[in-house]
């Protein structure tokens, strides 16, 4: 497991400089690859459109991730300590639970697959 970088990547970029709109815009344009293992600590990330994106791994420590739609997204092992997150939606496979233990300790996020 590796820890987050901060990449060049120019929708990395976008939603390190918190331009939500500008991403939202070139979302579907560029290449989505290098969003994971990111940092996104402290970030306001609100109204990002996070459908089908893989954010695993990514620490999102103190942001603002209120109101997003996770439930198409890959979270598996990001880290959400200390984040905002009203009215946010998870994926189903990522209990609550697990969801509050990230958010209070830290610790990065698993899927629970039934099989």
């Amino acid at each position: 497991m590796s820890k987050p970088v901060i990449k060049q990547d120019p929708l990395y970029q976008l939603l390190r400089n918190e331009d939500i709109k500008g991403f939202n815009e070139q979302r579907d344009k560029l290449d989505t690859s290098e969003l994971k293992s990111g940092d996104y600590r402290g970030r306001d990330l609100r109204n990002m459109d996070a459908t089908g994106l893989d954010f695993s791994n990514s620490y999102f420590r103190n942001a603002d991730l209120s109101g997003i739609d996770f439930r198409q997204t890959n979270l598996e092992g990001a880290s959400l300590l200390d984040a905002k997150l009203s009215g946010t939606y998870f994926p189903a496979e990522i209990s609550a639970t697990e969801i509050r233990l990230s958010l209070d300790t830290g610790t990065r996020l698993r899927y629970d697959r039934k099989d």
